[in-house]
């Protein structure tokens, strides 16, 4: 692999304690590609690599390590050196990464780092895992709006290496309540008139976010506005910190795939598919599954119930995986836009009337194409016995799929509007309840055409 190329060559230069090109190494590419190279060596010589870096290099390459690695390293390293590396990484980081290590050496660093480090720590842990105040950084370009441009590029320049980013610099008034907004492109274009205030040129329209919104939420309101980063207010309008464009991504990459998993029916792992223990895994799965196996035996028993029908109109049976999997297929169409439309904010609940319009429609246009498909088949059927039990088979058809489209597009909605996650009436769900909507529609359809036969 790719990643293994250089692992001779780095054991060599560290057998060697050859300074010069570790350090090379660790500059000369991106902080990614290092890590990558790096993958293929154990925790003590990782650590004794980026003993080579810069402080600021140090901790770029650190953050694209996994994060059970970054835990070894916490756990396994000298104390002091790692409380060094802790002091240097951004604070959201910090604390998801310490959350995690065994709180007796937790103990440990925080007693080796500064005490503004340690309340920041602490008062950051406090905040809940789904808020936004679990997610935001506290290092950001924090400017009194009494300054003058001037006055204010010297102080980005004066704490530049303190700063997570600099593309927006948040103005406050004495008290530390959000003001504005000036955005260091603005700032630069403002230094044709040096004595210019801030308060007057900021930018007070701004979007922010509470320290408790649900953290999925506030990332969708990020993606949709294309901001770098939104400020995060507490319920006084104090700016406490903020959210990042980078963790928005953290997030979003997060909820897409526990939705990916739920859309599948598998609840959604805790650790890494390879780190999570096969009876863990079997649970997650066979859990879902036995609830999928309650539905197929329910379409068993509706088929039960036909069964003197079937036996009689025997030519019916061919058609019945045709016409359950064609309903269960749209159905699972539309849970899955549904859900993918309800997780970007592009649907809500109260657009349920227009979903059902929509849905509707769809259903009859697609339940028609598959409804004269499937009449050209049955006619061409050997064992159907003639155009009028052949039109059973598209009449189904055009019922079963608009079936599925209500109920695939309905049922997340109902979840949403519960407070469930809709990823939660997965497209194996859909399927297996239009499984038995679908045995049943059909055989009305029939006894309504060959009741009398």
């Amino acid at each position: 692999m790719v990643n293994t190329l250089l692992l001779p060559e780095i054991r060599e230069m560290l057998a060697e304690n050859n300074e010069l090109e570790l350090h090379e190494f660790c500059s000369a590419l991106h902080p990614s590609r290092t890590a990558e190279f790096m993958e293929g060596l154990t925790v003590d010589e990782k650590w004794r690599v980026l003993a080579h870096a810069e402080p600021g290099m140090k901790v770029e390459i650190f953050s694209y390590f996994s994060h059970e690695r970054q835990i070894e390293l916490f756990e396994t390293q000298d104390r002091g050196e790692v409380a060094a590396l802790i002091a240097e990484i951004p604070s959201d980081d910090r604390v998801d990464i310490l959350a995690d290590v065994d709180q007796g050496i937790v103990d440990d660093l925080m007693q080796r780092l500064s005490s503004e480090d340690r309340r920041e720590i602490m008062r950051l842990s406090q905040y809940p895992d789904d808020t936004a105040g679990s997610i935001m950084a506290t290092e950001f370009v924090r400017l009194d709006q009494s300054l003058t441009v001037a006055q204010a590029i010297h102080e980005v320049g004066r704490q530049i290496e303190d700063y997570e980013t600099i593309y927006y610099l948040f103005i406050v008034d004495s008290e530390n309540h959000l003001r504005g907004l000036v955005s260091a492109r603005q700032l630069l274009a403002s230094l044709k008139k040096p004595d210019t205030r801030l308060a007057d040129i900021m930018e007070t329209a701004l979007i922010t976010a509470d320290v408790m919104d649900d953290r999925h939420e506030v990332a969708q309101k990020v993606a949709k506005m294309d901001l770098l980063a939104i400020p995060v207010l507490d319920s006084e309008r104090h700016i406490v910190g903020i959210i990042t464009h980078d963790d928005v991504l953290d997030v979003l990459q997060e909820e897409t795939a526990r939705e990916t998993l739920r859309i599948a029916a598998v609840e959604p792992l805790e650790d890494t598919y390879m780190k999570t223990p096969i009876l863990v895994l079997s649970w997650k799965r066979g859990m879902w599954l036995g609830i999928l196996f309650v539905a197929a035996v329910l379409t068993a028993l509706a088929l039960e119930m036909y069964e003197e029908k079937l036996v009689k109109w025997a030519w019916l049976v061919p058609f019945i995986p045709l016409v359950i999997s064609s309903g269960g297929n749209s159905g699972s169409q539309s849970a899955t836009l549904v859900i993918t439309a309800l997780s970007r904010g592009e649907v809500h609940g109260r657009d349920w009337k227009t979903v059902i319009k929509r849905e509707t429609l769809m259903g009859l246009a697609i339940g028609s194409a598959l409804g004269i498909l499937g009449f050209i088949v049955a006619l061409f059927f050997p064992s159907v016995p003639g155009v009028r039990e052949a039109a059973i088979v598209p009449v189904t058809l055009l019922l079963v799929v608009i079936c599925g489209t209500l109920t695939g597009s309905m049922l997340p909605l109902v979840f949403k509007h519960l407070g469930w996650d809709p990823a939660m009436m997965s497209n194996p769900f859909v399927a297996g309840i239009i499984d038995i909507l679908g045995i049943i529609i059909y055989m009305s359809v029939a006894v309504l055409f060959l009741g009398n036969i």
